[in-house]
Formats: C-alpha cells, sequence, structure tokens
C-alpha cells in the first residue's frame, strides 16, 4: 500500500527529546543559583513535580490508549516541572506543588490533545491557578542566605511545620508597587531585605539570560519574541517612569528584579503556544512585555509574566492570521 505521505519534506535536526534535555540543560544555572541564593524548597519542588507528573501523564496516557514509553521519554513532562519548580515559591508545601502540576499536565495539556495540541503554556497555566486560587501561600519566599536547612525542608514541604524565621513575603517589585508615601530610594533605605532579595534576584536573571543565549547559539529558537519583550518591557518602564522616577520601578528593576529572563527565554519560546512567524513573534513578544508592565504597576500581581504570557496565548492564531508569510508561488 502507498503511502499518502510520498513527497520529500525538510526536517530540523533536533527532535523534541534532545531539544528538551537542551533547555533542562540551559535552565541548570538559573537553578543552582536559587538553590544557592533561596535553598532547599525549589529542588524538593522539581522532585515531587517531576514524579507527580510522570504519573499523571501516564495515568492519562493509559486513559487515551496511547503509547507510554514514546510520549514519557519526550522529556516534555520533565520540562513542564522544571518550569514549575522554577515559577513556585521554595516554600511552596507539597499539595501547591501538586495542584500546578495536576492542572499543567492533565487541564492545560492532555485536555487539548496532548503535546502539540495545547494552546497555552502548561507550566504558566498550572502556575496561575495556584496565583488565583491559593494568593497567601504563593507569596512565600525566604530570605537570600537565610534559608532551611535539608532537614527543616524536608519538614516545610510535607506538613508546614518548622522554623519559619527565614521567610518574608515581601518582594522588591511587590514593595515598588505599594510604596506608601515614600520613594523607590527610601523604601530601599528602609528594607534591608527585600534589598538582598534584589540581590538574589539579580543574579538568578543574570542565570537564566546565560541559558538563554546558550538556547539562541544553539538555534532551539529565534531572537524575535525575547527580544521583542524585554524591549517592549524596558520602553514602557523608560516611558511611564521618566516623569516621576521615584515612584515608578525603573527598566531594570523590571528587567532583573522578576520572572524576566525565565519568562523572556524558557516560557515565551515555547513552540507550541506562541505565534509562528517572525513578525508574529515580535508582535507576541512585545505584547507580553507589554502586559507584563501593565499588570506589574496597575494590577493587583507584583509579577505578571505568567498572565501576560496565559493572554497573548490567546492572540496567538489571530497573530498567525495577519502575519502568515506568502506561499511559495503565490503572487505577493
Amino acid at each position: 500500500m502507498m503511502n499518502s505521505i510520498s513527497s520529500p519534506h525538510l526536517h530540523g535536526g533536533n527532535r523534541s527529546q534532545k531539544i528538551m534535555l537542551l533547555v533542562i540543560a540551559a535552565a541548570m544555572p538559573g537553578l543552582l543559583t536559587q538553590l544557592y541564593w533561596f535553598g532547599y524548597g525549589t529542588l524538593l519542588n522539581l522532585m515531587w513535580a517531576i514524579v507527580l507528573g510522570l504519573l499523571l501523564e501516564a495515568g492519562v496516557l493509559l486513559l487515551r490508549q496511547r503509547p507510554l514509553g514514546f510520549f514519557l521519554t519526550d522529556g516534555s513532562v520533565i520540562v513542564t516541572a522544571l518550569l514549575l519548580a522554577l515559577a513556585l515559591p521554595p516554600m511552596a508545601p507539597w499539595w501547591l506543588v501538586s495542584t500546578a502540576t495536576l492542572f499543567a499536565v492533565v487541564f492545560a495539556k492532555h485536555l487539548y490533545g496532548g503535546l502539540g495540541n495545547n494552546p497555552f503554556n502548561p507550566a504558566m497555566a498550572g502556575y496561575a491557578i495556584c496565583l488565583i486560587a491559593f494568593p497567601a501561600s504563593m507569596t512565600i519566599w525566604t530570605s537570600p542566605y537565610a534559608y532551611l536547612d535539608l532537614a527543616d525542608q524536608w519538614l516545610w514541604f510535607w506538613t508546614e511545620q518548622g522554623q519559619l524565621d527565614a521567610i518574608t513575603q515581601a518582594t522588591p517589585l511587590d514593595a515598588i508597587k505599594h510604596l506608601q508615601g515614600n520613594t523607590v530610594d527610601e523604601m530601599w533605605a528602609a528594607n534591608p531585605d527585600i534589598v538582598a532579595y534584589g540581590d538574589a534576584m539579580f543574579w538568578v536573571n543574570i542565570a537564566y539570560l546565560i541559558g538563554g543565549i546558550a538556547m539562541l547559539l544553539l538555534k532551539l529558537f529565534t531572537w524575535h519574541a525575547p527580544v521583542a519583550m524585554l524591549a517592549s518591557l524596558a520602553a514602557m518602564a523608560v516611558l511611564f517612569g521618566a516623569g516621576e522616577p521615584d515612584l515608578y520601578a525603573s527598566a531594570g528593576n523590571h528587567l532583573f528584579l522578576g520572572a524576566t529572563m525565565l519568562g523572556a527565554f524558557f516560557i515565551i519560546t515555547d513552540p507550541v503556544s506562541s505565534a509562528t512567524s517572525r513578525q508574529g513573534k515580535l508582535i507576541f513578544g512585545a505584547g507580553i512585555g507589554i502586559l507584563i508592565y501593565v499588570i506589574r504597576t496597575w494590577g493587583n500581581y507584583p509579577d505578571a509574566v505568567a498572565f501576560a504570557v496565559l493572554l497573548m496565548n490567546l492572540a496567538a492564531p489571530l497573530i498567525d492570521q495577519y502575519t502568515r508569510p506568502k506561499a511559495y508561488g503565490q503572487q505577493p
């Protein structure tokens, strides 16, 4: 019987599994930097998210009567678990990680048909549902260098009991948003813990920037979406902060104090849920950068990467519709 797909086709040199492994490797500098500054919580988040994610993936594949070996070894669940672990606070308990993983794997991924069919970034969908449902648990971060030892962290992860002196709920972006009559400089001077947190997040973002540049050099994605996101976010900060710099976070604050670099290089470059053409990626990335600034500055959440990504995921099909390149042989 003749194969109906008989014509030759061009193929990329990267299989899904290889791409996923390279993404995981590129995220290692960021993961290690977070562990250095904020302790073992992120590692426990990662281990539990991987185990639960693989179990959920296997269960859904069995229900859908799909081959287990092929899909469990493509690396997509591990990447989703990694991104969730990096985005969730290090003091997240097991049930919070479980909720994020369940929603990401079952609802955001398999409900739409599995890998390659999901319109939303699974990790950001899982993160966003937890941020909406459990805002208090999602804002607990340890102070840099004051985190729990491994035994206390393990106890906290499973029971939410243990030494809690090292916990702070204030982040730099949140503190800048709620200045309470102070200037930005006065806020920094009055809050040494927030200054330490800001220093830690700067190096975390640098680590993700290094990993992102490595992926660009390996040509895992094009520069269009990340550069457009970072440029639009910085431009918004300069535009609205030029008149009153003492009341608004600077462009540097927006680029290096939140989850910006993680979002720019590891989230919005998801080829399934983002725009596809080069022009479309520029629009997609720019839209995310603008939305991040708007939500951070005037919304209810200090860091808005997840919501900005999900909103632009909704817009990606429309962007593709209007930026589709001309087919070969078609008159311009």
